[in-house]
């Protein structure tokens, strides 16, 4: 079986973006079911497809709205007002339908599609219609999208997130009509996107590694919590806004939190033990620098790779409810507080009596194997017969 993976950006070096990491898990098991796989899409600028003899690449973009001039948010809307599209799919028309269509001749024979989100598929509405296809919904769009409006600060801000919440709703309903299967990564999203039936869809359990993690050299924390993550990305600063706005100011002067990872020029905090790490060179060594870990998602849909990632390491934490969404085996190191003051609390309680590390293999090992199941489930669905491999 040779499937098309048509995804807004392909594979480039070491996953690091939650999104990255989530499309390598799912390539990753769609080859250990035994599928051939050819992704296709953009790639970020000056970089090098990871696979390039099993990548079509249409050309360089740079999608992060946060990097783009004042005139190039203005094209951009510009452009998605007057061809009825979203803001995030308006990015990608860098080419023409027909050179989609060229690229796709290309990489013939092949059975069907992977549709991985909706940003490249909502650019280029019926191209990818012609075959089976199996429709990966990283997030419910819509959704966030009507948080963010909620969430916004200016009347012009909720304007346009309301706007795209209206045009995502119909797209993703759309692309969950086509789809002969669908793959949420929570299973709340099932119910969200209204598909919440055993033939129509699955939610799938995530790793963030490929392969069982190592257990690793014994730590010797230099900090009381440490937080990493984009957080110019809407649904991450409500997290943070919220976890600096009203649970840090519960914790004790000398508690000490690092957060690291792309800030928001507006982003600030008055209490002395917080520090602003930017990037650094190794997020699983930042966060294995901490006593515990804040897991703190107070928005969006999907799952949270972080949580899933601190898991993995066995790490002690603390988390909202919203971050455990579509986990099902929450580590006995993992508090859960949704209230501010009670949140800050837990932190507390586990830096003044430390959480023993957990074995974080076991519950990669079991999300994997998970993994495995609700992939086959949704190939068996696809009804394609299984090419030799000669073939």
């Amino acid at each position: 079986m040779h499937l098309v993976f048509v995804t807004s950006i392909v594979p480039a070096g070491k996953p690091t973006t939650g999104y990255e990491i989530a499309n390598a898990a799912v390539i990753d098991a769609l080859r250990r079911a035994g599928v051939r796989v050819t992704v296709l899409g953009f790639i970020w600028p000056g970089a090098a497809p990871s696979e390039p003899e099993s990548t079509i690449v249409l050309g360089e973009v740079d999608v992060r709205t946060d990097n783009a001039s004042g005139l190039q948010k203005a094209a951009w809307l510009l452009k998605a007002m007057s061809a009825g599209l979203t803001f995030s799919s308006v990015k990608l028309r860098a080419v023409t339908p027909e050179a989609v269509r060229s690229a796709l001749a290309a990489v013939e024979p092949y059975d069907g599609y992977v549709v991985n989100a909706v940003q490249l598929a909502g650019a280029f509405e019926g191209l990818f219609v012609d075959r089976p296809s199996i429709f990966v919904a990283h997030n419910v769009e819509y959704r966030s999208a009507e948080e963010n409006a909620a969430a916004a600060q200016g009347v012009m801000q909720k304007v346009l997130y309301t706007r795209e919440a209206r045009l995502l709703r119909r797209i993703e309903a759309r692309l969950c009509d086509a789809a002969r299967f669908v793959w949420t990564l929570a299973e709340e999203d099932r119910v969200l996107l209204d598909i919440a039936h055993p033939e129509k869809s699955s939610a799938l359990p995530l790793v963030t590694q490929l392969d069982l993690p190592e257990t690793g050299p014994s730590r010797k924390p230099s900090c009381d919590a440490a937080l990493i993550g984009t957080w110019t990305w809407q649904p991450n600063r409500i997290g943070l806004e919220w976890f600096l706005n009203e649970v840090v100011p519960h914790l004790p002067s000398d508690f000490k939190v690092r957060i690291a990872g792309k800030m928001p020029s507006d982003i600030s905090c008055s209490h002395p033990g917080v520090e602003f790490a930017g990037f650094v060179p190794d997020a699983v060594d930042f966060v294995r620098s901490a006593k515990v870990v804040p897991l703190i998602s107070r928005a969006g849909t999907g799952v949270q790779l972080k949580t899933i990632e601190t898991f993995e390491l066995g790490l002690p934490s603390v988390a909202t409810s919203r971050s455990l969404r579509g986990i099902s085996g929450i580590p006995a190191n993992c508090v859960v507080a949704d209230e501010p003051r009670a949140f800050a609390e837990a932190l507390v309680a586990a830096v003044r009596n430390p959480m023993a590390d957990a074995d974080g293999r076991g519950f990669h090992a079991a999300q994997r194997a998970a993994l495995d199941r609700e992939i086959a489930r949704g190939l068996e669905r696809l009804g394609i017969v299984r090419r030799e491999a000669a073939e």
